[in-house]
């Protein structure tokens, strides 16, 4: 692959790789930025299904403009090859925020899901679904905002499906039970997924877990959704309902859109609510009268002893019937294809490669020792893994080789050191062995000598392997420079010290003491006249910072 993309954006180096594409670090020559540029393998290129996967990816991107999704500045295509250029996210995804921290703070966790609902909600008001909401696809900017990537497998409402599979795309731990059943993705899908985040944020995990991802999908499909507040009291109750009206099996109890959960998450946390009750999925009975759904079995049992109801109830029977022979059918057919062949990539974050290679192969995986690659990292000890390839919680089949990416140490940044003082800039460098320091003076009266006027060979946000040599030119203020004249000795005091300096030198005064000399010898002392001087008269003496010359005689009495 070239290194210089449409004769602008100059590939640095590479940030990992999808199904579909590799997605690399670049410069972009014409407005001086870095960006993500996203590259349509290969072997995808010739895929009409993988092409419009990746156009369409491409179209839904582009058309969005929010602060909470990565921005498209380009797309194109060049000698074969497409390509997406985005704005470059530094930082974690969210999933790797839970895997270091674990449960968030319920006031962190509704400022995140605030910002997710609210992309979200951007993309369903421009028709688009996204259909792989989880954190994976969430990144992370140091300044604590959010943004919403990935729209590989996102779909407009009114597009042709790609394939019949295509609409259970996405990653199990997030899919609606309507797309485990096979039905098309709505923007209630979107919005379960949302609330699964939202308890994962809380506990620290998904709510359905299991060893194959089938045993994931029937569990979304059949199982309660587990109660926040079990497993911490502390989060009310109103915060607890938003999870549950997100994750309702029947999507037509879930919020209608996306901006009324946001409404709900922006007061969930007010004093106002903090006596809310346990939310209760409402039906219409026979009669008109509302009933709470966990009701509506009791009646149904009371109901069958009466004979007009054996139509409603045959019905009824019918339904259940086809639903559970459709789950069936579906389940039959995902464990058939996938159970023995997929498995979920563990996760290996902060693992050493000997234990992410031991962790893999109990999960039929292996270590791609060829392929692995050592970076510099802001917090990440050397020899703990900071990523991997595909990424963990993908699925993917048995007997893949993982590709790791390990931290070779932390990288020390270089700093502005224009306006310190040359001797301070010493010491905070004398930590680094490998680092060289050449200094050349200047004349530059306007400033302190010894400051430094310009820094080269290491500039200012470098970020420096600490196991290679560098070497850095600073310039500084020159020091004065004198020659000690002969005649100083002899010189009363006061003028010597005027001399010094009225040439820059710093004095350091040394008074001598008288004491054990005899009536004749203190009779035959000069007093207050320079008796000596170091360094010696007659040499050469440059003002630094620390040095001085130092003047002797004996003070008046």
């Amino acid at each position: 692959m070239s290194d210089l993309i449409a004769k602008r954006y100059k590939i640095i180096s590479s940030l990992g790789q999808g199904g579909m594409a590799d997605v690399y670090l670049a410069k972009d020559g014409i407005l001086d930025r870095e960006v993500a540029i996203k590259i349509l393998r290969g072997d995808m290129a010739t895929n009409p299904v993988a092409l419009l996967r990746f156009q369409r990816e491409a179209n839904a991107s582009a058309s969005l403009t929010h602060p909470n999704i990565v921005e498209v500045y380009d797309v194109g295509e060049e000698n074969g090859k497409h390509y997406i250029v985005m704005e470059y996210i530094k930082g974690d995804n969210l999933k790797q925020l839970i895997t270091k921290r674990g449960a968030l703070s319920k006031e962190e966790a509704v400022d995140i899901m605030k910002q997710l609902v609210s992309a979200t909600a951007c993309a369903h008001k421009e028709g688009i679904i996204h259909r792989d909401i989880k954190p994976q696809n969430v990144l992370m900017k140091a300044d604590g905002t959010l943004k919403m990537a990935d729209f590989g497998i996102a779909m407009a409402q009114d597009a042709v499906q790609l394939t019949q599979t295509d609409s259970v795309m996405g990653s199990v731990h997030y899919l609606a039970p309507e797309l485990a059943r096979g039905e098309v993705a709505t923007q209630q899908s979107d919005i379960y997924a949302l609330g699964i985040v939202l308890y994962e944020l809380l506990r620290g995990e998904p709510p359905f877990m299991g060893d194959a991802p089938v045993q994931i999908a029937l569990k979304h499909m059949r199982d309660e959704m587990p109660h926040i507040r079990q497993y911490n009291s502390s989060i009310p109750q109103s915060l607890e309902n938003v999870i549950l009206k997100a994750t309702a099996k029947n999507k037509n109890f879930r919020y209608k859109t996306a901006e009324e959960m946001l409404e709900d998450l922006t007061t969930c946390l007010d004093p106002s609510r903090a006596k809310e009750k346990p939310i209760e999925f409402k039906v219409e009975a026979d009669d008109g009268k509302t009933i709470v759904i966990d009701q509506v079995a009791r009646m149904e049992n009371e109901e069958k002893k009466k004979s007009k109801t054996k139509v409603i109830l045959t019905i009824s029977i019918v339904i259940i019937a086809i639903v559970a022979l459709a789950g069936t059918l579906f389940l039959r057919a995902l464990s058939k294809q996938q159970q023995d062949r997929y498995v979920v990539v563990p996760d290996v974050l902060n693992y050493s490669v000997q234990d992410a290679k031991d962790l893999l192969m109990e999960y039929g995986l292996d270590v791609n020792t060829s392929t692995i690659q050592y970076v510099l990292t802001d917090n990440v000890e050397a020899g703990k893994i900071i990523s991997c390839t595909p990424e963990i919680g993908s699925e993917i089949e048995k007997g893949t080789k993982v590709n790791l990416v390990v931290s070779n140490g932390i990288y020390i940044v270089a700093e502005d050191y224009v306006g310190e003082s040359f001797e301070s800039v010493k010491q905070k460098l004398s930590q680094y062995s490998k680092i060289k320091i050449v200094q050349i003076e200047e004349s530059d009266p306007s400033v302190e000598p010894g400051t430094i006027l310009r820094q080269s060979g290491v500039m200012p946000g470098d970020k420096l392997d600490p196991t290679k040599r560098y070497e850095i030119v600073l310039t500084t203020a020159q020091y004065n420079t004198i020659v000690i004249p002969l005649n100083i000795v002899g010189m009363d005091v006061a003028s010597a010290i005027s001399w010094l300096e009225s040439n820059g030198v710093e004095v350091v005064q040394n008074p001598l003491s008288t004491e054990g000399m005899s009536e004749e010898q203190l009779a035959t002392l000069e007093r207050n006249v320079v008796i000596d001087i170091m360094p010696m008269a007659g040499t050469s003496y440059t003002q630094s910072s620390g040095n001085y010359i130092t003047i002797s005689y004996y003070p008046a009495e």
